[in-house]
């Protein structure tokens, strides 16, 4: 086997390693309802994945005339505990995320997941999935607290991805994601990058400004070999 350039490889996690866009748009409308909004079609939440939960609901209700900050919060809330309990009900890997994640691991590359969603629904969401133990470390959206202006140290913000790289060991690492936030961040850390093509791309894969784009889980063990 040749050597491998990468001692780690970090992950986003929706859209990247799980397809959880169903679980997350029911979240939504769950709020929505709750504040008497219209709900939007479920699979429009692929649309809205990215900066995590709260720009989630944000941009669904801003569509439709927005809310006071109060009231938003109070649905934020809502969505947050309805999510906490149903995360994992059609929530799955993507096709060969466990073969390539294994892959990875038998060449002793030590695994991260980092999400700008909260650490412990990453966390339950990977255990129900019975995918959580090939990961050496789970940075989410809060897991580095806030910053002076009380906003939480999450992707496009290079920090969490700086703290996988450290908890993973140091040495060589990439990032693997779907988005402009991911890309972004890997770009802040100062680490190479890989556009998931297949996710919730929030412009179009090419245009991310990854190192590489991939369609499918499938070819990301020759895209970091090229790299």
């Amino acid at each position: 086997m040749p050597d491998f350039r990468f001692d780690a490889v970090g992950f986003d996690l929706d859209g990247t390693l799980l397809d959880t866009f169903r679980d997350l748009g029911t979240a939504v409308n769950h709020a929505l309802a709750l504040g008497g909004f219209d709900p939007v079609p479920v699979d429009s939440s692929k649309d809205l994945i990215g900066g995590g939960a709260k720009i989630m609901l944000a941009r669904a209700i801003e569509a439709q005339g927005g809310l006071p900050d109060d009231e938003f919060r109070t649905l934020y809330k809502a969505m947050l505990g309805y999510y906490s309990e149903h995360n994992a009900v059609h929530s799955a890997p993507y096709p060969h995320a466990r073969e390539v994640v294994a892959e990875l691991g038998a060449r002793g590359v030590r695994l991260a997941v980092v999400t700008n969603k909260f650490e412990s629904f990453a966390r339950s969401i990977l255990a129900s999935l019975d995918f959580l133990a090939p990961f050496d470390c789970v940075i989410g959206g809060d897991t580095l607290g806030k910053d002076a202006q009380g906003r939480y140290r999450s992707k496009p913000d290079g920090a969490p991805v700086v703290e996988a790289r450290r908890l993973c060991g140091g040495g060589s690492f990439a990032f693997v994601g779907d988005s402009s936030y991911d890309v972004k961040a890997a770009r802040n850390a100062g680490v190479p990058v890989i556009a998931a093509g297949y996710g919730y791309c929030d412009a179009e894969p090419g245009a991310l400004g990854a190192d590489a784009v991939i369609d499918s889980l499938d070819g990301l063990i020759l895209a970091l070999e090229a790299l």
